[in-house]
């Protein structure tokens, strides 16, 4: 009776461990489809209209059905989208713009930790 139950208890152990990794990796890819969905959407526009392809997140939750977390999510970890803010009348962030940037644009490097 007790191997049964040592059987039973190394199995959900190890049935456990398998399902944490398939969450994480459907986790992760659902955030990866989510950045590369919003990257193409935001080059498609950008040669489009005289505004730069400037879109605010308001816009972008009702273009690609994504939520505006998830949207800014996305943006910040992108290295291709940059984000821009305009301001009121006394000075203060008003609209947050994401615009793709292109490769023509000045390369400055992202600050943080040196990659070897």
């Amino acid at each position: 009776m007790n191997e049964t139950l040592d059987l039973i208890a190394n199995a959900a152990s190890i049935l456990t461990a398998v399902v944490a990794v398939w969450a994480f990796c459907t986790y992760q890819l659902t955030r990866y489809c989510r950045r590369r969905r919003l990257e193409a959407y935001l080059k498609d526009e950008w040669g489009i209209g005289d505004d730069g392809g400037q879109r605010t997140v308001l816009h972008l939750v009702a273009q690609l059905g994504i939520a505006e977390a998830e949207i800014i999510d996305a943006a910040f970890r992108s290295k291709v989208i940059t984000r821009k803010v305009s301001r009121d009348e006394q000075g203060r962030a008003d609209r947050l713009f994401l615009v793709y940037k292109s490769d023509d644009d000045d390369h400055q490097p992202r600050r943080g930790r040196s990659r070897f």
